[in-house]
């Protein structure tokens, strides 16, 4: 007990240190999924689909051009009918990234084993300055 308050400065410096080395990894599992390059390459050479999760309002706003629109609360109901092929990439997009995360979990859950997010969402995709559709 004695060493930790004579020493209470050297083990609060370890901590702080300890935890800036910690935040890129916290900061990388907050930004994964797909990357917008590797979503172009999926889409253009292995035609993955493209689904936006958010509500059609938000779609509306704006989307990757040829998504189909799925919310995230129809996802299991619908997405079978949306797309039938189980063996092709799916993409799974919201605003964020965060709705499609768990996107993802629903599709690999009906069979969609190739399911991914596309991470940081729109607008990573925007911040790409790839094509954006609205309406």
């Amino acid at each position: 007990m004695k060493f930790i308050f004579d020493n209470w400065m050297l083990i609060a410096i370890a901590l702080a240190s300890g935890s800036l080395l910690l935040l890129p990894v916290i900061q990388g599992a907050a930004m994964a999924g797909l990357n917008p390059a590797g979503a172009v390459q999926l889409i253009n050479r292995e035609k993955a689909v493209v689904i936006d999760v958010c509500e059609p309002g938000e779609f509306s706003t704006g989307h990757v051009g040829g998504a189909k629109n799925i919310p995230l609360g129809e996802l299991e109901s619908k997405l079978g009918g949306a797309v039938k092929n189980k063996s092709l990439p799916l993409i799974l997009v919201c605003q964020s990234g965060a709705r499609s995360g768990r996107g993802v979990a629903i599709a690999k859950k009906l069979g969609y084993e190739r399911a991914q997010s596309l991470g940081g969402g729109l607008a990573s995709w925007r911040g790409a300055n790839l094509p954006v559709e609205k309406g």
